[in-house]
């Protein structure tokens, strides 16, 4: 949906908030063990139009959903409509975002709010953290707060947390308030610092939606981080100092790693291995290797696939069709996995053929139709006000 289409749905508007989504490259788990991670903003994107309210009310119309849900921020504890009924779902986002703005000494306005997405939702695009850092740029225009980008992804991550009930990291809301334009970005999750990487010359993002949906808050999600938690719970018996993954080299995981569950090993594995892939990526778009950077895109998804064990028979379909045409130089799962989408690094002169290919023999081999999208790095969510 286009804005001049969202705005006949609120024609006296005063802002206007867009959102992107995000796609991973490389680094998939390692976000919430404090390790580097390589995404990118894409171009599709939430997009919303707002006007304040007088009262402490908020009302929101999620077009997609042909939905509508009403709450009061002075009753956000509760997670309730202005009815006393639970708070559907996909009102949790924005409702999170003003709870958390409260708990961090942020108190929201009244708003009324319509907004749409051409993300699709479940597909492992970041579509909940797109929601989150447009109420969040939204109320801090209106608020006139001096928060930085980075605040404002923790205060969502927060949200997201303490109030939906899902443990992810920082690396989805920090996409969508940073991206830059045709670049990934490497970001160090520890440190908090970041730099802006060029693709490889001549290469296109393709993103694969394998129609297959997951819920994180009832997945397997929470459970993966709980695994590398207790990963390093037993590992600090060898390694005293380690305070997460991050700190645990591949030579001391080898040495010390036998006496682990088998399962906890093979998800701290994936996890040290993930690190070192993203660092050595880092090196690749330097030095404009998409060939090295495609090897690696390819060794996650294995390791995604049989060391994490999050990918599903369809990913990995799509993945071996990918791996086998034309101009693709690396393919794999993105987002939490169980579900959701491929990315591949393509020649971007090949882009449109290999688009179409996928789509003819994802088909042909499972009956499901993918949905395709061929994209470039976009900017970060920005705030326009309409009345200026």
């Amino acid at each position: 949906m286009k804005f001049k289409s969202l705005v006949t749905h609120l024609p006296d508007a005063d802002w206007h908030v867009v959102s992107p989504g995000r796609v991973n490259l490389l680094g998939e788990h390692v976000d919430y063990n404090q390790g580097l991670v390589l995404p990118a903003a894409i171009e599709r994107c939430v997009m919303v139009a707002a006007k304040p309210r007088s009262d402490r009310q908020v009302v929101l119309r999620a077009l997609d959903m042909g939905a509508e849900a009403r709450f009061s921020l002075d009753d956000l504890v509760a997670r309730v409509d202005m009815g006393g009924k639970p708070l559907p779902r996909w009102a949790l986002y924005p409702a999170g975002v003003a709870w958390a703005l409260r708990n961090t000494g942020f108190d929201s306005q009244g708003v009324e709010a319509v907004y749409a997405s051409d993300l699709p939702i479940g597909a492992g695009l970041s579509s909940s953290a797109a929601v989150e850092v447009a109420f969040a740029v939204l109320w801090q225009e209106i608020g006139g707060w001096e928060l930085s980008r980075m605040r404002l992804a923790q205060i969502c991550q927060m949200a997201e947390n303490r109030y939906v009930g899902v443990n992810c990291g920082l690396m989805d809301q920090f996409t969508c308030t940073h991206g830059v334009a045709r670049h990934a970005l490497f970001f160090d999750v520890r440190s908090l610092e970041w730099q802006p990487l060029p693709l490889p010359p001549d290469t296109a993002i393709v993103i694969a939606d394998s129609g297959l949906r997951r819920h994180l808050a009832d997945s397997a999600y929470n459970r993966r981080r709980a695994d590398c938690e207790e990963a390093v719970r037993l590992l600090r018996e060898h390694l005293p100092g380690i305070n997460s993954l991050r700190d645990v080299s591949i030579m001391d995981f080898n040495q010390h790693s036998s006496g682990l569950p088998e399962e906890i090993r093979l998800r701290a594995k994936h996890v040290i291995e993930e690190i070192e892939r993203v660092r050595q990526a880092g090196l690749c778009l330097a030095r404009d290797d998409a060939n090295g950077f495609g090897r690696l895109m390819a060794e996650g998804h294995a390791s995604l696939r049989d060391l994490f064990e999050v990918s599903t028979p369809d990913l990995d379909t799509l993945v071996d069709i990918a791996q086998g045409l034309d101009g693709c130089y690396g393919a794999r799962l993105t987002g939490a996995g169980f579900g959701g989408c491929t990315v591949n690094l393509v020649d971007s002169a090949l882009a449109e053929t290999f688009a179409d290919k996928l789509k003819e023999d994802y088909f042909r081999k499972t009956g499901r139709h993918a949905e395709v999208i061929i994209s470039t790095p976009a900017r970060g969510a920005y705030c326009e006000s309409l009345s200026a």
